[in-house]
């Protein structure tokens, strides 16, 4: 079983920053990619950012040029740097890991993260 515990969700305002991060645990396959989805009030969940296979990020169209997703040498912890906050990008935001072969996904709980003035 995966384990991944968010953190750094909060109340910031427009045009505020801030900076999630995400660390997984348990018993991690070898291979696997991990990415940030968010959930708005009323919405689907959507993917934010996340890594392909390669390594190589990929970003929302909505998010690009303002968040960053990164990663440790380890490869078992993610963040999200979020700048220029928008009302709109306020959401309930989900780490996820994906075992690369298998196909299994694990979520995290989520961290709220508010963008109001």
């Amino acid at each position: 079983q995966v384990q991944l515990a968010e953190t750094g969700g909060g109340l910031v305002q427009p045009g505020g920053s801030l900076r999630l991060s995400c660390v997984a645990s348990g018993n991690i396959v070898s291979l696997y990619v991990m990415g940030w989805y968010r959930q708005a009030p009323g919405k689907q969940r959507e993917l934010v950012a996340g890594f392909v296979s390669d390594g190589s990020p990929n970003y929302a169209d909505s998010v690009k040029g303002r968040f960053t997703i990164s990663t440790t040498n380890a490869g078992n912890t993610i963040y999200l740097q979020m700048n220029s906050l928008k009302p709109e990008d306020t959401a309930v935001y989900y780490c996820k890991l994906t075992e690369y072969y298998a196909g299994t996904a694990y979520w995290g709980k989520g961290t709220l993260v508010t963008v109001s003035s």
